[in-house]
């Protein structure tokens, strides 16, 4: 992802149709969400999609007596509920807000119709939900072959590129739980990161200083995913 504009945006709504961009907005409302907000709960119903403007969600799965693990991050580049274009209404994982920030909500009746409606938004989307098969696809491989090292600087640049700004709140049990680690194993990674005034750390808040460092630390899944993104959508970076 590029630097953030200043104004609000999401890519799959600026990438539609002035008209119909406009009446997605008309349907649903601005909304704000709150970091650890829960948006979606696996297996229930999906009430209503999100189309973050400058916040970002994590997707995250769980199994009884685990720890979640975060399977996906969705900025201003995408949406939550993409499923429903499957016709399925019951939410594949859990959604929780990682950064605050602000969405366009649509109730998922009203989205569903649009849907039958335009096709343009269709085959938008469709896309957009075979880039998310790509990039849990390559999550997996991710999680199993690359250290913690490189996983948490591709997860910090992930984050960063979502959260329209340099600093962002982040602790280091969240950081754990989206990466499937233990804490003093983050504490450790994140300690050398700072230590070689990459990022700098204090209270919660991680600040980027040297994103072009970072990049050279995080495995290859991150420039895949870009990749992936662009190839399928055909839209900036």
């Amino acid at each position: 992802m590029s630097e953030p504009s200043t104004k609000p945006s999401n890519s799959l709504l600026d990438n539609l149709p002035s008209q119909l961009s406009t009446l997605l907005f008309d349907k649903g409302r601005e909304m704000r969400m709150d970091f650890g907000q829960i948006l979606g709960r696996a297996g229930e119903p999906t009430l209503a999609v999100y189309f973050p403007l400058t916040g970002f969600i994590s997707q995250v799965a769980g199994m009884e007596y685990q720890k979640p693990l975060e399977v996906g991050m969705i900025g201003r580049e995408g949406m939550l509920g993409a499923h429903l274009l499957l016709g399925i209404h019951t939410a594949p994982s859990n959604a929780i807000v990682q950064g605050d920030g602000l969405a366009l909500e649509i109730p998922s009746k009203i989205f569903v119709g649009l849907l039958t409606q335009n096709h343009k938004l269709n085959t938008l989307l469709k896309h957009y939900l075979f880039v998310q098969f790509i990039q849990l696809t390559q999550g997996c491989l991710c999680q199993s072959f690359h250290g913690l090292s490189s996983r948490l600087a591709k997860w910090l640049l992930m984050s960063h590129d979502r959260a329209r700004h340099e600093n962002f709140y982040l602790t280091h049990q969240f950081i754990a739980d989206m990466l499937g680690v233990r804490r003093s194993a983050v504490t450790i990674a994140a300690g050398q990161l700072q230590d070689k005034n990459i990022i700098q750390y204090s209270r919660g808040y991680i600040n980027i200083l040297n994103r072009v460092e970072l990049e050279a630390r995080a495995c290859e899944c991150y420039q895949l995913d870009r990749k992936h993104y662009k190839q399928q959508l055909n839209l900036s970076d």
